[in-house]
């Protein structure tokens, strides 16, 4: 059986209203795109990638976060 790992990604929207995800826990993981389901097609392609280099790259390895911090809230304040 294949061990699953399980990513908290954020997800924004930018101005010109491309998806854009980031993988906290990952250093440099990024990757956008037009559609959510695109999106998340590419998420998954870029975590992988990442991984990849954390297997021959014992630099980028410690920068890995585990066990990074729950997600707590988005808030909108009126200025």
């Amino acid at each position: 059986m294949i061990n699953k790992k399980l990513f908290r990604v954020i997800i924004k929207q930018d101005e010109d209203e491309y998806f854009v995800a980031s993988v906290p826990s990952l250093p440099g993981c990024h990757t956008q795109a037009k559609t959510l389901t695109e999106l998340r097609k590419r998420v998954k392609e870029v975590i992988g990638l990442c991984l990849e280099v954390a297997k021959t790259n014992s630099a980028y390895r410690r920068r890995i976060t585990l066990g990074e911090p729950a997600f707590v809230a988005l808030d909108m304040v009126e200025v």
